[in-house]
């Protein structure tokens, strides 16, 4: 599913114009960008959860020039689905 076709879905749904609601995604996905990039979670009860968590600094292989290579310490966005998401999945 597409950006396009969540806002088509939830404009059926909801009677908005799929303008207004392409608005709203946009800047839904824009504070939770902006939140992470300061790095604070964001928590949506009933769906889940976005975070950023830190990834170790770890070696690497370059197979092409049969190197070593450190990968530096990083930070990455994550998402961990609540309990009833998951369960809906399955």
């Amino acid at each position: 599913m597409t950006k396009a076709d969540i806002v088509k879905e939830v404009s059926k749904s909801t009677g908005i114009e799929a303008t207004t609601v392409m608005a709203v995604v946009e800047g839904f996905m824009e504070a939770v960008k902006g939140s992470l990039a300061k790095e604070n979670n964001v928590y949506l009860r009933g769906f889940g959860t976005f975070e950023v968590k830190t990834r170790k600094a770890k070696t690497g292989r370059n197979i092409t020039m049969n190197t070593t290579v450190i990968i530096p310490e990083h930070k990455v966005p994550t998402f961990k689905p609540c309990p009833d998401f998951k369960n809906q999945v399955k």
